[in-house]
């Protein structure tokens, strides 16, 4: 019995000590979007907090295409020490439910380790050319299947998102995937596409330059950022909200230790007052949880992703 305790004892101090010695080299967080988008602004602004805390340089790099399976791909196929780790959206609940062979488990590859933030999820259209969303959506009903709308990529969050707006408001669209959503947020300026329901960080610069309107927020609330702007709820179509929100996960396997420090310095990271400034600035509002509590949350957006393309009808093979 005594051996058995000095045993445990010896396990427990080694696993501290594994975890205060982490991490002693660079750290790479992989995104599965394009330099620009919300969940790589999200990503750059909490990461060079926690680069500070941990005392390593933490390197965010982008590795885009099929709706983010290629960099979620990536990170469960990854050693997990540590050292690859993921930030991605409400893409990945929406990809666990409309892609039938993704090449990982969202549940089995992967070790939650905290929500990042939740932000507002805007609908943008060509500036000056709808005054309301009711515009819009009677527009659409004129035009049966003519209009379009962007995301970044199929199976992303704005792709559902889009499904669910269509779905609400009775209206029938054609979904355009692009890259990234840089590239979606430039064809709606071009005019190739009609909207596109877009994190507010990468919309405020298109904005900005009155190339863009924002018609609606499809968030459950309205954004303080953006306090005269309706949600599609607000603007008379029931059942249209849809949350956008960023997660952070390691690989499965990672060590429990690990998997605490970066959450405990993650939460820390979120509740500095500099970088609740800076998500403020972006329309972003802190989202920490402890690892069991996001990875509740996970399957719940699972779940719900789930209902909603059952009744869109959406599939990728």
């Amino acid at each position: 019995m005594k051996r058995w305790l000095l045993t445990a004892a010896l396990c427990l101090i080694g696993t501290a000590a594994f975890a205060q010695a982490y991490p002693n080299k660079t750290i790479r967080v992989v995104v599965p979007f394009s330099a620009g988008s919300g969940t790589d602004i999200v990503a750059r602004t909490i990461m060079d907090a926690l680069s500070r805390q941990l005392g390593q340089p933490i390197i965010v790099e982008n590795r885009v295409g099929a709706g983010g399976t290629i960099g979620i791909g990536q990170v469960a196929k990854a050693d997990p020490d540590g050292y690859t780790l993921l930030i991605q959206s409400t893409s990945f609940a929406v990809v666990a439910t409309t892609y039938s062979k993704p090449g990982y488990d969202a549940i089995k590859d992967f070790a939650p380790i905290t929500a990042l933030v939740s932000l507002p999820n805007v609908m943008i259209v060509q500036a000056n050319k709808y005054k309301t969303l009711k515009d819009f959506v009677a527009a659409a009903k004129a035009n049966p299947g003519k209009m379009n709308y962007a995301s970044a990529g199929a199976g992303s969050a704005a792709h559902l998102n889009g499904e669910r707006f269509a779905i609400a408001t009775g209206t029938k669209y054609q979904h355009i995937p692009y890259k990234g959503g840089p590239e979606g947020v430039t064809s709606v300026m071009a005019g190739e596409t009609d909207f596109y329901f877009i994190p507010l960080p990468a919309a405020r610069g298109p904005v900005a330059t009155g190339k863009l309107a924002i018609l609606a927020v499809s968030g459950s609330q309205r954004s303080a950022s953006l306090p005269d702007v309706p949600t599609t709820v607000e603007a008379g179509f029931p059942d249209s909200e849809y949350d956008f929100w960023v997660g952070f996960w390691a690989p499965a396997g990672t060590p429990k230790a690990i998997v605490d420090r970066l959450n405990a310095e993650t939460v820390k990271a979120l509740k500095d007052p500099a970088v609740m400034e800076k998500l403020k600035g972006i329309g972003g509002d802190p989202l920490p949880m402890s690892s069991a509590q996001f990875e509740a949350f996970v399957k719940k957006e699972i779940d719900v992703n789930a209902m909603l393309v059952k009744a869109s009808g959406v599939q990728i093979n």
